[in-house]
C-alpha cells in the first residue's frame, strides 16, 4: 500500500490533478482516498510517478508580447475547402482563390491540415513523403506560390505535422520491413508476439482495434496507435529524431511560419511497453503513451534543433491531456512548444461524441474560468471550439436552428474577448452545422467506418450501428465548405468527395457576406474589435458573479481601458445580475433589452 507522503507528493503533479478530475476525484487530498480507491487508481499513480516534473511556480507579471498571441488562426481542411479543377477534392489553387476572403475576415494565421503525399487512409494524417505534395492538392510549385501570396497579404501559414507515425507506405517503413540491413530498421516500434497469433500486449488503437499489426517478413508486430496503415515511429532512436528535425528545418527554411503538431504528446512510450489497464475505457494501454516519460526531453530537443532557430509558432495537439498538463508542455521557460490545444471542454465528463446530449454551457464556463483565472505569464492558452476531429460545437448545445444562429454569435464573443490564441475552423464563421447522413455508405472517416464494423461484429444491426455512429463521425465537420447557393455550394464543378451540408442554399459565404446581420459579418466585427483593443489579448481578467447559473460576466482591463462582457448561457431569458453602464461595442441581437435573451452576448467599453 502506498504511504500517504508518497501519495500527497503525486497529488501535487498537474497530470494527477487532471486525471483525477476526469475520474470524479477532483480536490481530494491524500487522507481522503480509501484503500480501495488507491488500489483502483494504481495505473494513474504509476503514470504520474514515471512523468514527475518540478512543481511550477506561476509568474505574475505582464505577458511578453508575441505576434502569435495576438493572432486569429483559421484551420483549413484542404479536401473540403475549395476545388479549383473540378475533381471534387479541394486543392491548393482553390485555397489561393479564397485568400482575400480570409484576409477580409481578419485571419492572421492559416493552418493547413496535411497536404503531403499520402495514401489517404486517414485523410492525410498518414504521411508517405514529408517533402512532397499530394497530387490531389497540386504541386510543390503551387504550394510555394500559395505561401508567397499568403505572406503578401500579411498573413502567416503553419503546416499540420504528424510526427507520432507515418504511413506504412513511407520509404522508412518499407525499408524497415524488407531490408534486414536497413538504416531504418529501428525507426518503428517492433516487438515479438506473445505467441504466433498473439500481439505483444493488449493495447487498443484509437480506431477500435488492436494497436498491433503482424508482418511475416520480420516475424514481428509493429505498433499503430491509429489505423493499420499509420505506424508509430520509434522516438527512442536518435537517428530517427535527427531525420525528423532535418525535415522540420527544411520546411522552416522554405518559409512556413510554424507547425500544428498532431497527437504530439504520444511520441514517448513507457519502456517495456507493459500491459495496459482498462481503467481508461476502450483505450486500453493509454496510460503508457499519452504522457510518456521522455516527452519533455524530446520536445526540448525538437525546439532546440528546429523551432527555436526561427521566429516560428508551434501548437501541439494534447490528445487526452487536461488543462494543467498542457500548460506543462507550453511554458515559455521550458522551451518546448508555444501552445497546446486542450480539448477537455469538447465533451462533458462521462459523455462522448457518439451519444447526443444537451451540452451544459455552465461546464464550459467552469473550464474557461480555470484557464482565464490562471494568469501565469509563463503560459499561454488557446481558444478553440471546433476542428476536423469533432462534430460542430453548436450542435452539442442545441438542435434548434434559430438557437444555433444565436449561439454561433455568442461563441464569436467568447473567442474574441478571452486571453489566448484564437483558432477558428472552416465554416465556423458561417455557423455551419452537422448534417443528417442517410446511410453508412456516406461515411469517409476511417474512425467511423471501423467503429461501425465493430458495432456490427458485436451484434448491432446495420441500422443500429449507423444510428450510433452518424452523430459522432468526424465527417460531420469535414463536409465541403459552403461558398454559394449554386451547384455543389460553389465548392466544385465535379462530384464532391464527401456529401454536402443540407443547408447550403440558405447558409453560405456569399449570402452571409451580403447580410449585415449574418454570423459571418458578426465574426468580422468581433475579430476587428479584438485586433483594435489589445486589452482583450493581454489584459487582466476578472469574473463577475461566477456563482450565478447560466450567466457569464467578466471584465478585461489594463492601462488602456476596461471592457465588460455579459452572456446568457441558456435557451431561456434570464435577469441581468448586475447593471451595466457603458458604451455598447457589440451585441449578438444588435441591441440590448431589460433581460438577457437566449444566448445573448454583449460587449461594453466601461472606461
Amino acid at each position: 500500500m502506498m504511504d500517504k507522503n508518497t501519495l500527497q507528493e503525486l497529488l501535487q503533479q498537474p497530470l494527477a490533478q487532471d486525471l483525477l478530475e476526469n475520474f470524479g476525484f477532483a480536490g481530494k487530498g491524500a487522507d481522503d482516498f480509501t484503500p480501495e480507491e488507491i488500489c483502483h487508481l494504481e495505473p494513474v499513480w504509476k503514470m504520474v510517478d514515471a512523468t514527475k516534473t518540478p512543481i511550477h511556480v506561476p509568474i505574475h507579471s505582464d505577458y511578453e508580447r508575441k505576434w502569435w498571441k495576438e493572432a486569429v488562426a483559421y484551420q483549413i481542411y484542404p479536401m473540403s475547402f475549395c476545388d479549383s479543377n473540378g475533381d471534387g477534392i479541394g486543392d491548393l489553387n482553390g485555397i489561393l482563390s479564397k485568400l482575400d476572403y480570409l484576409k477580409e475576415l481578419g485571419v492572421d494565421i492559416i493552418w493547413l491540415s496535411p497536404i503531403y503525399d499520402s495514401p489517404n487512409d486517414d485523410n492525410g494524417y498518414d504521411i508517405r513523403d514529408y517533402k512532397a505534395i499530394h497530387k490531389d492538392y497540386g504541386t510543390m510549385a503551387d504550394f510555394d506560390h500559395l505561401l508567397s501570396e499568403v505572406h503578401k497579404r500579411g498573413m502567416k501559414l503553419i503546416m499540420d505535422m504528424v510526427l507520432n507515425h507515418t504511413s506504412d507506405e513511407h520509404r522508412w517503413f518499407q525499408s524497415s520491413v524488407h531490408d534486414p540491413d536497413s538504416p531504418y530498421r529501428d525507426y518503428y516500434i517492433w516487438r515479438k508476439g506473445r505467441d504466433a497469433n498473439t500481439p505483444p500486449n493488449n493495447w487498443r488503437s484509437f480506431f477500435s482495434e488492436s494497436a498491433w499489426k503482424y508482418f511475416p517478413e520480420r516475424d514481428e508486430w509493429a505498433l499503430h496507435l491509429f489505423s493499420q496503415k499509420q505506424m508509430d515511429l520509434n522516438w527512442e532512436n536518435p537517428a530517427l529524431r535527427r531525420d525528423v528535425y532535418d525535415m522540420l528545418n527544411w520546411w522552416l527554411q522554405k518559409g512556413v511560419d510554424g507547425f500544428r503538431l498532431d497527437v504530439i504528446n504520444l511520441i514517448s512510450k513507457t519502456p517495456g511497453l507493459p500491459e495496459g489497464s482498462d481503467l481508461f475505457g476502450n483505450l486500453v494501454g493509454m496510460e503508457n503513451y499519452v504522457y510518456g516519460p521522455r516527452l519533455h526531453e524530446y520536445l526540448k530537443e525538437m525546439n532546440k534543433e528546429a523551432f527555436g532557430r526561427y521566429d516560428s509558432y508551434t501548437v501541439g495537439e494534447g490528445c487526452g491531456l487536461g488543462a494543467r498538463t498542457t500548460d506543462c508542455i507550453s511554458m515559455a521557460s521550458a522551451k518546448e512548444l508555444n501552445t497546446v490545444f486542450c480539448f477537455s471542454h469538447m465533451e462533458m465528463p462521462g459523455r462522448d461524441k457518439y451519444v447526443p446530449y444537451d451540452y451544459d454551457l455552465n461546464y464550459l464556463k467552469a473550464h474557461l474560468l480555470k484557464i482565464q483565472q490562471n494568469e501565469d505569464a509563463d503560459c499561454w492558452p488557446t481558444l478553440v471550439f471546433e476542428n476536423h476531429d469533432n462534430p460542430r460545437f453548436i450542435n452539442k448545445v442545441t438542435q434548434d436552428n434559430n438557437e444555433m444562429d444565436l449561439f454561433a454569435k455568442e461563441l464569436a464573443v467568447l473567442s474574441m474577448t478571452l486571453r489566448g490564441t484564437v483558432f477558428l475552423y472552416e465554416g465556423q464563421e458561417l455557423g455551419l452545422r452537422d448534417v443528417k447522413f442517410r446511410n453508412a455508405g456516406e461515411f469517409r472517416d476511417v474512425e467511423a467506418k471501423n467503429y461501425y464494423r465493430e458495432l456490427i461484429a458485436n451484434g448491432k444491426t446495420e441500422e443500429e450501428a449507423f444510428t450510433i455512429v452518424a452523430p459522432g463521425t468526424r465527417d460531420q465537420s469535414r463536409t465541403p465548405m459552403q461558398w454559394t447557393d449554386g451547384e455543389n455550394a460553389g465548392f466544385t464543378t465535379g462530384t464532391p468527395w464527401l456529401r454536402l451540408g443540407d443547408d447550403y442554399a440558405v447558409r453560405n459565404a456569399k449570402g452571409e457576406s451580403e447580410d449585415p446581420d449574418s454570423i459571418l459579418n458578426f465574426y468580422k466585427k468581433m475579430i476587428a474589435l479584438r485586433h483594435a483593443h489589445k486589452t482583450f489579448v493581454y489584459g487582466r481578467f476578472e469574473v463577475v458573479q461566477p456563482e450565478t447559473p447560466d450567466y457569464f460576466g467578466y471584465r478585461r482591463f489594463d492601462e488602456n481601458g476596461t471592457y465588460f462582457v455579459e452572456m446568457n448561457l441558456s435557451k431561456k431569458p434570464i435577469a441581468r445580475p448586475c447593471p451595466v453602464d457603458g458604451e455598447l461595442l457589440a451585441a449578438t441581437y444588435g441591441d440590448t433589452a431589460e433581460e438577457l435573451r437566449p444566448f445573448e452576448a454583449n460587449v461594453y467599453h466601461l472606461a
